[in-house]
């Protein structure tokens, strides 16, 4: 009996320190997103992943908490390791808490075993949800820098011949273009592959490899390991055009794009990521606010929204417009595109809403000098940063 006591508060003594760890670690995560990101949807769900915490370790009593509780004998106060005090910035502090925050949740539900497997299970069901809180505020972090200066995408389908589309693909490289995406129902699957593969050549940089620059894939190996934050500086990207490929994650893989842009009614991200890697971009289209929350935690890398206007190229039932725009960049942070009707004329009333990025087709391929209208929109995104 008496090893029995003590065995208990040993466990209470384990799981007052694992409590704190993760809680004190959330807040740290929170933080980041609240104030690094700037991103209310990141925010509130971390938030309430802490409030729910605190309902969870509601169930172990304070008082045999406390009294468990043993600071001034504890022999791994003085332990440190040179990692635990090095920290570059944020996004290093925000890794190195959301690692606590993991282990900090496997400790209590291990140990809360010994106490309650009710507890425990409520404490594995929030280390899951911090785990694709995580992945989110990761893609994130990385996509905000990655996709920094990409205010434009172009909308093309594959033209009449591989000539003329060659050619138009040439002057939007050569105005540019920061994002070109190729969007064609018309061409069977092997001329649909072959416009990618010349859409993708013709955007490549030599120092390209694998649909990434050099300066991408340090950057997302950096992001992965949580070594060190998301470069500020210019990446070679923001040098040439990326190459995405619509619905099609097949051919966005086959061809070696920089990545896929998705409807509602396409593949879901994970299907999607599956085929294209993790290093490729998956695009999402949306059309509500709960459909770019979802898209967020299901690791999407950056958003479409829309329809804002009617268009030439694609008829909508309903347009949510500028106020969608509003909505959505009042609450996440994920690089977002407007589409749907955009031109130079509307383009204030755009950027008015808070969305950085805009998706043009008609706008730019139907103009007499497809490469002078690329340069006007840039120029008019540019000067509203």
């Amino acid at each position: 009996m008496i090893f029995k006591m003590a065995s208990n508060l040993q466990a209470h003594r384990i799981l007052d320190a694992a409590a704190n760890r993760a809680a004190e670690g959330l807040r740290v995560v929170e933080d980041y997103a609240r104030f690094v990101l700037d991103d209310a949807h990141l925010t509130r769900l971390v938030k309430s992943l802490r409030h729910d915490l605190a309902e969870c370790l509601a169930a172990l009593p304070r008082p045999e908490r406390l009294a468990s509780r043993e600071t001034q004998a504890d022999v791994g106060a003085e332990i440190t390791t040179p990692a635990e005090t090095n920290r570059t910035d944020a996004w290093q502090v925000c890794v190195a808490s959301s690692e606590r925050v993991k282990q900090s949740l496997r400790s209590l539900e291990e140990f809360g075993k010994i106490e309650d497997p009710d507890f425990a299970a409520g404490i594995e069901r929030l280390r899951y949800r911090h785990y694709t809180l995580e992945r989110a505020l990761g893609v994130t972090t990385t996509a905000v820098d990655r996709l920094e200066f990409c205010t434009l995408c172009v909308l093309v389908d594959g033209g009449d011949t591989p000539e003329a589309f060659t050619a138009l693909v040439q002057e939007l490289v050569a105005a540019e273009t920061p994002m070109i995406q190729l969007r064609d129902k018309r061409l069977d699957d092997r001329e649909l592959l072959d416009r990618a593969r010349t859409l993708v050549e013709l955007t490549r940089s030599p120092s390209s490899i694998g649909g990434l620059s050099e300066a991408d894939d340090a950057l997302i190996s950096r992001a992965e390991s949580g070594s060190e934050s998301p470069p500020t500086g210019p990446s070679a990207n923001r040098n040439r055009t990326l190459a995405i490929i619509n619905d099609r994650a097949d051919i966005a893989a086959a061809s070696g794009a920089d990545g896929v842009h998705l409807g509602q009614e396409d593949l879901p991200v994970k299907a999607a990521r599956g085929i294209v890697g993790p290093r490729a971009l998956v695009g999402v289209s949306t059309h509500a606010i709960e459909q770019a929350r979802a898209a967020v935690l299901d690791g999407a890398d950056y958003l479409g929204a829309g329809p804002t206007f009617p268009s030439q190229t694609k008829s909508f039932d309903a347009f949510p417009g500028p106020a969608y725009l509003a909505e959505l960049a009042a609450e996440i942070r994920l690089p977002t595109f407007a589409i749907g009707g955009i031109h130079a004329e509307n383009l204030p009333e755009v950027l008015a809403a808070g969305v950085g990025g805009v998706a043009v087709s008609s706008a730019v391929t139907s103009a007499a000098e497809p490469g002078a209208a690329v340069r006007t929109l840039l120029r008019s995104l540019s000067r509203s940063r």
